[in-house]
């Protein structure tokens, strides 16, 4: 199973694609990106998309003109750490993402079932995201500000 997330700079995820595992990364940008724009509403002018080296091609470099996107793409042939940019927080997410079991031993073939685990892991991960935020901006004094208890 094969998965393209698009994430805000946080590392949430906006929208989520699945496809077989031996299919290329560059043909599902477009649904993607597509479904950004039809869940959220409109974007801000020129938003900004840094995506990794699978994705250095012109025909990529002319859809993310005509979707309005900034690319910022990395090179083939350049070591990944030099140019890694602000890909992390996707990155960061993909790793939430494969923390729950269900996602990395996922065989079935019903796209309905892998869509419904991959939404349902994306929905744990705003929702982990929510409770830590809140914790330390709504902490009351008393409270320890590590979730350990002491």
């Amino acid at each position: 199973m094969k998965r393209s997330v698009a994430a805000d700079g946080g590392g949430l995820p906006l929208h989520l694609v699945a496809a077989r595992a031996n299919d290329h990364d560059s043909p599902l940008l477009e649904p993607t990106l597509g479904g950004i724009c039809d869940m959220i509403g409109p974007l801000p002018d020129r938003p900004g998309m840094h995506l990794d080296r699978g994705y250095d091609s012109t025909k990529t470099r002319d859809l993310l003109e005509i979707l309005g996107y900034e690319g910022h793409i990395a090179v083939k042939g350049v070591p990944a750490p030099i140019q890694a940019g602000k890909r992390w927080p996707v990155e960061r997410l993909h790793s939430w993402m494969n923390g729950y079991g269900k996602l990395r031993r996922c065989t079935d073939k019903c796209k309905v079932i892998v869509e419904f685990y991959l939404n349902l892991a994306a929905s744990l991960v705003v929702v982990r995201r929510l409770i830590n935020r809140a914790r330390v901006l709504y902490r009351l004094p008393t409270r320890p500000t590590t979730r350990r208890l002491r």
